[in-house]
């Protein structure tokens, strides 16, 4: 290590030149990484709800499609619309009542429940099919011409157009993201270090690590939206601590070395092993997520683990060229820091072990219960402003045609039009069913099947399937339109056993019942792989078992405060938050148990080496935790995006409850328990048997 360390050190220059070479390729990738904007797109395969969506994208155009409402607008001027937005580039067809007859033809001869799809009081609907899938740049063009052309009479409704409006509010607001958690970032480390200057040093450090793990995404095919909005901000919060052992470890040698690269080389090799275990259990915290089934997990997993990979590599190469080269503006530009000696903190924590303990105990219990009763959400338009277009125009489709889903119901095409029929008449009888468009439901004497034109036909009858409409006037998520699409299910595979229920109601359900598993999942992979990690550290079986317990009540405590506040939060922060915190927050827990082990081997005993390892700990803890919070609670204050504010909110407010519960309640149970530890735990005051800590002060 002291090798490399030497090398990184005396050629700083050259590794600057390399660095800043590899970010021309990483910007590269960074802007031809392909974004996702659906959430329900990372339901995994083998439910009827996703072969079903697969099949109605192959066979149909009911999967890539919109509905235009169009108020106060005469026949003539529809048509003429129409005619418009049929000749937009990748648009497949525009499907209006002029398709099924003649626009001189009143309404009324219409059956009464496809009148009441295509008419309101003074608005009718035109269906409008897209020829690539909702995620892609050309429907998304085309969503921006449709409502060009439009105007303001006309509404865009459907997932399609939400998730195009998602994409424009998302690439709109995350390069604020990034600036406000630089800027805030700045002002903490401005408040917290003496030096003025090294605030820039760290973030232009960091800087070329998220550059570098978002440009290495393109590897991975496409990323979510919600991975392209946090990851950055995540990064600078989850490795700013690495930077600051490195500036401390700098300092340190600076006093024992005259020349400043020796100085570094030896910062830059103990950093290494320093930085080791906290980059292993954050690390093992975001690959958790990949053990859940919604592969939204595995997307901000890989991503994130990767970012703080980046984040090692940087800070032991990158930031100590940098600081090398600045270092004499770092040390001429000095002031004094704000944050307090935790003399009085250190003393106080001591003295009252036994209250935090006993605070400790009693927290679990409405911690515990406020998490268990937490709700959530899964609907994707709550977690979108409300003034956005397409939301706008979606609840004028629930509001004036009380259409809040629309159910895609795949069946055999040799079924029967008899046993069509039959079918179609029993789920109209279903519990919130409005109405439900089958061909065979018309066909008869009075209009033969030769009446319906080709393509209309082949919209709803195609390569052996045949597809139904359900109009449901329930909401997606709701528990009587899961139980309403089991009821719709059960009616379908009496009739055809392979018949699939598609749309955003069954995939939302299914969301629903992946998440309630991928919940107990995550939880569990991420507490074994950092318990086994922190074994491993400190070769114990008691310290894992202590440290894993706070941040736990840490997490707890995060997740139980929406419950009391009446705060409904996104599913996704129900799964991850757990993994994010316990992984980028129990960093803190070895760096203060690290410290108390030390200064036991140094021969102080139990109360004062709590006593140092408190004073010695609680700046480094402070700093980092406080960077965390500011970079994700300014995200948290901007955005427009509820399930991004949610996240980074909670995200925000974990890392303080983290750090109150590392200085105060950890310190305490490791002085209760300090003589279980010390039975249990190899080596633990037997400096000599020991490399030196993993973690210095």
């Amino acid at each position: 290590m002291k090798k490399f360390g030497r090398f990184i050190a005396k050629q700083r220059v050259l590794v600057l030149i390399i660095a800043t070479v590899l970010l021309l390729p990483a910007i590269y990738g960074m802007i031809n990484t392909r974004i996702n904007y659906s959430i329900l797109d990372y339901v995994p395969a083998g439910f009827d709800s996703t072969e079903g969506q697969k099949i109605l994208s192959e066979n149909f155009t009911a999967a890539e499609s919109s509905m235009l409402i169009v108020e106060g607008m005469e026949t003539n001027d529809i048509l003429k619309l129409k005619s418009k937005i049929s000749n937009i580039e990748n648009i497949k067809d525009v499907i209006w009542i002029d398709d099924l007859l003649n626009v001189s033809v009143p309404n009324e001869m219409l059956p009464d429940d496809i009148r009441e799809v295509l008419f309101s009081e003074n608005s009718t609907i035109l269906l409008i099919n897209f020829e690539y899938e909702k995620i892609s740049d050309e429907t998304h063009a085309a969503i921006d011409e449709i409502r060009e052309v439009a105007g303001e009479q006309c509404f865009l409704s459907g997932i399609t157009a939400i998730v195009k409006d998602t994409k424009d509010l998302s690439d709109k607001e995350t390069p604020l993201y990034i600036l406000i958690a630089v800027v805030l970032s700045i002002l903490v480390l401005a408040m917290t270090m003496k030096s003025t200057i090294i605030p820039f040093v760290f973030l232009v450090g960091i800087g070329f690590a998220v550059i570098f793990n978002m440009g290495t995404n393109i590897f991975l095919g496409e990323i979510s939206y919600i991975t392209k909005a946090l990851a950055g901000v995540l990064q600078l919060g989850v490795t700013m601590d690495y930077s600051i052992f490195l500036l401390h470890r700098y300092d340190e040698e600076r006093e024992k070395f005259s020349d400043k690269t020796e100085a570094m080389a030896e910062a830059i090799s103990k950093t290494i092993v320093s930085i080791s275990g906290s980059s292993l259990t954050t690390i093992a915290g975001f690959l958790a997520l990949c053990v859940m089934q919604l592969t939204l997990g595995k997307d901000i997993g890989i991503v994130m683990a990767k970012g703080v990979l980046f984040g090692v590599i940087c800070t032991v190469t990158v930031l100590p060229a940098l600081l090398l080269v600045f270092d004499k503006p770092i040390h001429r530009f000095s002031h004094r820091t704000l944050l307090p000696s935790f003399e009085k903190t250190a003393s106080f924590v001591t003295k009252k072990y036994k209250l935090f303990i006993v605070i400790f105990l009693i927290a679990f219990i409405p911690s515990i219960y406020g998490k268990i009763n937490t709700g959530v959400y899964y609907n994707l338009d709550e977690s979108l402003p409300r003034d956005m277009k397409s939301i706008v125009a979606t609840n004028k489709l629930k509001e004036q045609y009380n259409m809040s889903t629309t159910h895609f119901i795949l069946i055999s095409d040799k079924l029967s039009s008899y046993k069509v029929k039959e079918m179609v008449g029993k789920m109209e009888k279903v519990d919130g069913i409005e109405k439900v468009i089958a061909v065979d439901k018309y066909l008869g004497p009075e209009i033969p099947a030769e009446f319906i034109p080709q393509d209309i036909m082949e919209m709803v009858q195609n390569n052996g399937y045949k597809l139904i409409l359900a109009n449901s006037k329930y909401k997606a998520a709701r528990a009587e339109e899961n139980a309403q699409i089991e009821e719709m299910t059960n009616i379908a595979k009496n009739y055809d056993e392979n018949a699939m229920i598609a749309g955003e109601g069954p995939l939302t359900k299914d969301l629903i019942k992946i998440s309630e598993s991928d919940f107990k999942r995550v939880s569990f992979a991420s507490i074994l792989a950092i318990f086994l990690i922190i074994l491993l550290i400190f070769g114990s079986a008691t310290i894992p078992v202590i440290l894993v317990m706070s941040i736990e009540l840490a997490i707890f405590i995060n997740m139980g405060i929406p419950f009391y506040t009446g705060t409904t939060i996104p599913f996704i922060a129900s799964i991850v938050i757990g993994c994010i915190q316990l992984g980028a927050t129990v960093d803190y827990a070895i760096l203060m148990t690290t410290r108390f082990r030390e200064e036991l081997r140094n021969g102080h005993d139990k109360v004062k080496a709590a006593e140092i390892a408190v004073k010695g700990s609680a700046r480094s803890i402070v700093t980092s935790a406080l960077a965390f919070f500011v970079a994700t609670f300014g995200v948290g204050v901007i955005s427009d995006m509820e399930l991004i504010k949610s996240l980074c909110l909670m995200m925000s407010r974990g890392a303080l409850i983290s750090m109150v519960v590392i200085i105060f309640i950890l310190p305490s149970l490791l002085l209760a328990g300090e003589k279980l530890i010390s039975v249990t735990t190899r080596n633990w005051k037997n400096k000599e048997a020991k490399k030196e800590a993993v973690y210095n002060s």
